[in-house]
């Protein structure tokens, strides 16, 4: 029987993104299918804007993780800072399983946290109090009652401000600060953290309490290639697809 988990993130999908969608759609029918479990840590999508928009390519992502979670095969998602509005429907129609914001997994004896990663960019004072008001029911209760077209053209004037508001922001406050990271591995009893969001893959060594501790970035798609870490009871790699 397969042990290997697999996690990725931030694959960003959209319509003007052919490649990447179809390199995942690949993903599942195949590589993903040799998995017991599948990790999505946050921005599967460029933008979601709620579970009953059929824009191309999301049809077609949905009917191919109902496919794979039908197979057995166990998918879990965590809602990024692109895709915070994926609900219920959306569970219901593909099977996968969403996580809150910190997700604790034991992974092959080693208690880890899983998260999208914005939580961890606290330098960020505009973005966190953003995310404070967006993630609020009452915020979410109000966009989502707007017509469907209302909401694809707002939610491209948000990434086009996005866009322009990052050229204004310094790579260290883009970035995940440290402190934070600690509190939190503290707060869930964790020596090893998985997250996604800066776009910057990496392994970083530390400690915690004088023990070794160990913070993995998860790498962004591209159209040119996406990658996996792939894990299972011998240890870790990096697959590129």
């Amino acid at each position: 029987m397969n042990q290997e988990i697999l996690f990725i993130s931030d694959l960003h999908i959209s319509l003007e993104k052919p490649e990447i969608t179809r390199r995942f759609l690949a993903f599942l029918q195949n590589r993903a299918t040799k998995a017991t479990a599948v990790y999505i840590l946050g921005d599967l999508f460029d933008a979601w804007i709620g579970d009953d928009d059929p824009t191309p390519p999301n049809n077609k992502i949905r009917k191919q993780l109902k496919q794979l979670t039908a197979s057995g095969t166990q998918v879990y998602l965590q809602q990024g800072n692109r895709d915070f509005l994926l609900g219920k429907k959306f569970s219901h129609d593909t099977g996968v399983t969403l996580l809150d914001d910190y997700a604790v997994i034991d992974l092959y004896g080693t208690s880890t946290v899983l998260t999208h990663g914005d939580l961890l960019c606290t330098d960020d004072l505009p973005y966190q109090a953003f995310r404070v008001k967006s993630h609020s029911p009452e915020w979410q209760q109000s966009v989502l009652s707007k017509p469907l077209l209302l909401r694809l053209l707002v939610a491209r004037w948000y990434r086009l401000r996005s866009y322009f508001h990052k050229r204004n922001k310094s790579q260290e406050i883009m970035d995940v600060n440290q402190d934070t990271v600690l509190k939190v591995m503290l707060e869930h009893k964790s020596l090893r953290l998985i997250h996604g969001h800066t776009h910057r893959p990496d392994l970083h060594h530390f400690e915690i309490n004088g023990q070794p501790a160990q913070r993995f970035v998860l790498a962004a798609w591209s159209k040119d290639a996406g990658e996996v870490l792939c894990w299972n009871p011998t240890g870790h790699q990096i697959e590129v697809i």
